[in-house]
Parts: structure tokens; C-alpha cells; sequence
């Protein structure tokens, strides 16, 4: 708890001595769980740089990736990766990169950064005194900074030890995916072959580090599989459902027929992800109900435009999915697929882009 209270100071501090209208560096938006930042080089020329703050911070530091190829943001981001103990606050971490950047773009460090010091005993930021040239006041300082280490370490104790019950929240196959996902991002962003967008891959990341912690998830109510590793696609196997339900004795007897017991859900985004819902289909079995239309696509209010909000998380539209089906009464079609109309159990048919798309693209597919 500690370590979060220093981190979310050390955030504060930042907005205030390099808030959006810097001319030298500015911090977009920040949060306990990413950093977003520019740095306004010469001639006015800006670089977008962020950080994934990570659940062993601050044991580890911040994972960053710059926007721009150019060596002279990247090598300075490149920095940050081998840094240890205190380096590893956030405070230090920008200190660090934006002196690394004003020494690489040949432009002056803005006084400012001075004023990038670490939280002190009683949560207040200790100011570097400019005018003090008294020997005691001097031995004062001596013995502030004393007491700051104390309560520092004290914090990094605390904070590697929130760090490691969140880590264990989650079983070591679901670390690993994390930290593979996040260096492959990395290389991405340097190499500057990013897919999707920074946005959408930050939810997507906090979205799969949630899922993982997941009580439901962890029960067994659904599992997930990234597709060929991409944060913007998922498959996600739903093997519960309302237990009193006839889809639940269809999913019995599909075990019993296929040895399969669960519907395959594919999930994917776009860049504009949050803003945008997810597209989600049904793959497997085929079903018939539950507002599920031809070809598996699932018709549901949530899901438009109209009706989803950036609040909504993976695991809650799952959850609804799983509703929806059962009160819908969908059900299993056993042997040979059949292709049927669907469109008058729709919510909301004239807001549905997926209907919209059945219309005007499988009208010959439809049986009417």
C-alpha cells in the first residue's frame, strides 16, 4: 500500500512540473498503470514516449516504448530498461530519460527537472533548497535525506511485497504470457512495426492481467487463448452456464457426443478499442437461438455502437454473452448445420451492424 501511495505522488508530481503546456516535456496522462509523455525536441518537433508500469514495479522498472525510430529517442529509451533499485521509480525513470534526450537532441535541460525528488517521510516532496549555505542547515539536510532513504526503503520493502501478492494472484503459465506479450510489444515499438494502437493496447494488456486474477477465471467458468499471440484477437471457450438451462444438458451431451464441453467464443478488436466494442462470433458448436445469426455472429445490444461504453470489460462481456445465450434458449444443433432465420430475435435488429451486414451481404444464405 505504501509503494501505491508513493507511486501515485510521484505521478501527481510529475503532472505538476511537466503538465501538458511544457515547452519541453509534457505528460499526456498518467496512471498507476501507464505513463504516457512527449518530448518537444528542436524546432518544436514532438515524440510520443510510454511506460506499462508492471505488477513487480518498483523491484523492476517500467516498461517503455517509443514512437519514433529515430535513435536519438530510442537509445535514450534504451536506458531505462537497465536500471536498478531507486532508478526504478518513476520520478528517476523520467529524470533519467529526459536528460538522456535533451543530451541527444542538443537542447538545454529544463530547470524543472530539479524538482523530480522522491517522496519524503510524511508524503511531501523535499524541493532542492537553492540558497542554503548555513554548515547547520546543511547537517539538517544531511539528516533529512537520512530519514528519506529509511522511508524510501521502508516503501520499496512494502512495495516488493504488493508487487509479489499481486504476482501470485496468478499462476506462473499466466506471468509468463505477460512479460512474452510485453517484450514483444517492446520490440515492436522499437523496430516500429506497432500493430493496433497504444491506447487499445494498454486497455487490452490491463484487461488481460484482470482476467488472469479473475475469480470466474480461475474457477473455470471460461478460459482464454490468444491468437497467434495478438492482444486483438481472442478465443475464449465459455464452459459454464445457468446449470437449470437446456443448453447446459446440450453441453452435457456434446461432451458425450464430441467430448467437447464448452461454445467457443472469437473475440476481436479494433484500434479505436475501448471506444469500440468487440466483435464477437460463435465458432463452435453451431447454435441456434440466443441471438445467435447466421455464420455465429452474436446479436446484442452491448455489442453496437450505441450501446457499448468504454466501462465495459472483457470478463463483463463475457459474463453477459453467457446470459444472453440462456436467455435467449439457445441451443445445440446436433449433426448437420442448419441455416436458419434469426433476425426477429434480435433486441435491437435496427441498430445491429451485424444485421445490417447479414442483410446486405448473406440475404441468399438466410431462410425465410
Amino acid at each position: 500500500m505504501a509503494c501505491l501511495i508513493t507511486l501515485k505522488q510521484e505521478i501527481k508530481t510529475l503532472e505538476a512540473v511537466f503538465p501538458k503546456n511544457h515547452e519541453r516535456f509534457q505528460i499526456v496522462s498518467a496512471s498507476v498503470d501507464e505513463l504516457n509523455c512527449r518530448f518537444v525536441g528542436k524546432n518544436g518537433k514532438k515524440y510520443d514516449i510510454h511506460a506499462n508500469i508492471t505488477e513487480t514495479y518498483p523491484s523492476t522498472p517500467p516498461v517503455w516504448f517509443a514512437e519514433s525510430e529515430e535513435t536519438s529517442v530510442t537509445n535514450a529509451v534504451q536506458i531505462l530498461s537497465n536500471t536498478s533499485g531507486m532508478d526504478n521509480h518513476v520520478l528517476n525513470q523520467v529524470s533519467i530519460l529526459l536528460r538522456e534526450l535533451c543530451r541527444l537532441h542538443c537542447v538545454p535541460e529544463p530547470p524543472d527537472i530539479a524538482l523530480l525528488k522522491l517522496p519524503g517521510p510524511q508524503g511531501s516532496y523535499r524541493l532542492p533548497d537553492r540558497h542554503d549555505d548555513d554548515r547547520e542547515m546543511d547537517d539538517e539536510d544531511e539528516d533529512e535525506d537520512d530519514d528519506d532513504g529509511d522511508d524510501l526503503h521502508l516503501d520499496m520493502d512494502e512495495g516488493e511485497s504488493v508487487a509479489k501478492s499481486k504476482v501470485e494472484e496468478m499462476d506462473t503459465e499466466h506471468l509468463a504470457t505477460l512479460e512474452r506479450l510485453r517484450q514483444n510489444q517492446r520490440q515492436d515499438y522499437l523496430r516500429g512495426s506497432v500493430s493496433g494502437s497504444v491506447q487499445a493496447t494498454d486497455r487490452l494488456m490491463k484487461e488481460l492481467r484482470d482476467v488472469y486474477r479473475s475469480d470466474s477465471f480461475k474457477k473455470g467458468m471460461y478460459s482464454i487463448e490468444l491468437v497467434n499471440d495478438s492482444l486483438y484477437e481472442w478465443n475464449i471457450r465459455l464452459m459454464s452456464v445457468d446449470p437449470d438451462s437446456p443448453l447446459h444438458n446440450d453441453l452435457v451431451l456434446l461432451k458425450e457426443k464430441e467430448g467437447k464441453d464448452s461454445i467457443l467464443l472469437n473475440m476481436t478488436f479494433k484500434e479505436a478499442y475501448p471506444f469500440e466494442p468487440p466483435f464477437v462470433r460463435v465458432v463452435h458448436p453451431v447454435i441456434s437461438g440466443g441471438y445467435v445469426l447466421v455464420g455465429g455472429a452474436i446479436c446484442m445490444e452491448l455489442l453496437t455502437k450505441q450501446g457499448w461504453s468504454s466501462a465495459y470489460t472483457v470478463e463483463a462481456v463475457i459474463m453477459q454473452i453467457a446470459a444472453t445465450l440462456v436467455k435467449g434458449k439457445a441451443r445445440i444443433q446436433f449433426g448437420a448445420a442448419k441455416v436458419c432465420n434469426q433476425l426477429a430475435e434480435c433486441d435491437s435488429p435496427n441498430n445491429c451492424e451485424l444485421v445490417q451486414i447479414l442483410y446486405t451481404k448473406q440475404w441468399q444464405f438466410v431462410v425465410t
